[in-house]
């Protein structure tokens, strides 16, 4: 059993990613943020109104017709703002080449999308730009209390234009901790340590809510790479720490992550593994 440090001890860091053409940052944040917008819009006006639902792998995993709707106008308007800039979305796929491009995009039209279709406020629309040290920029936009997040490497968070860290933990006694899924041991250890678990249907969002000091710690599991990039965003610039499941830091994990204030993530990792 792997004997984890207590939250006052040395807490892990994150290793410095390589810095960005600011140039880039600023153009990539505004293209971003015109995006996210435009999405909130049409997100907020059809939630709980979604035409062309289906189930995709069961009948709890949705595709509607915003879904596609959102990421087709995302990659014409990448395509011509950002030519040979490949993308890789949810819906449909990744393009020629995005495994090995030095920078790629990264879109989830509707993160949560169970919630969208059920009017269930929990919902997101999420895009990164990614190159080999993780996230370069990065928006979420939650439609249903008109928030939206941005960051680009360097320049820290905002959520519609305030600046926003991650909680200063040293307990997460009393925080709450986002996951997802919310595993019995999990639950158990929380309990035990006076936290409270949260399970939003938003992968995106639960990491948000680490990134703005809602919440102490976000646990995921089972999740794609739209899933994460554009909250990762969010998270390193706020100074979260983002742990995989073997407790490296890690700015993108592809197999379970733990992202959490500096203070308390070695503890929630180990609430995770039990």
């Amino acid at each position: 059993m792997t004997v984890l440090p207590r939250a006052d001890a040395h807490a892990p860091r994150m290793p410095p990613p390589a810095p960005a053409d600011p140039a880039l940052l600023s153009r990539a944040l505004d293209v971003a943020g015109r995006l996210a917008n435009d999405a909130a819009e049409v997100i907020a006006a059809t939630a709980g109104r979604s035409a062309g639902a289906v189930g995709k792998a069961n009948p709890f995993d949705w595709v509607t017709d915003t879904d596609r709707t959102l990421e087709r106008h995302t990659r014409r308007v990448l395509a011509a703002e950002f030519p040979g800039v490949p993308v890789v979305g949810e819906e449909y796929g990744a393009d020629a080449g995005a495994d090995t491009a030095p920078l790629r995009w990264v879109v989830d039209p509707v993160d949560g999308t169970a919630n969208y279709v059920a009017g269930f406020p929990w919902c997101a629309y999420s895009l990164a730009l990614v190159d080999a040290d993780g996230p370069v920029v990065g928006v979420v936009a939650d439609p249903s209390r008109a928030h939206l997040y941005a960051a680009a490497r360097g320049r820290g968070v905002r959520a519609n234009g305030t600046v926003v860290r991650v909680a200063d933990h040293r307990d997460p006694a009393g925080g709450l901790v986002c996951a997802e899924p919310a595993t019995e041991p999990l639950l158990r250890a929380a309990r035990a340590g006076h936290a409270g678990v949260r399970v939003l249907g938003s992968s995106a969002l639960a990491i948000t809510q680490v990134a703005t000091g809602r919440a102490v710690a976000a646990v995921l599991d089972g999740y794609r790479e739209w899933d994460v990039a554009g909250a990762l965003a969010l998270a390193l610039g706020a100074g979260a720490v983002v742990l995989d499941r073997h407790g490296r830091p890690d700015p993108m994990p592809t197999d379970g992550m733990v992202v959490a204030a500096p203070g308390v993530a070695s503890v929630v990792l180990g609430w995770w593994l039990g």
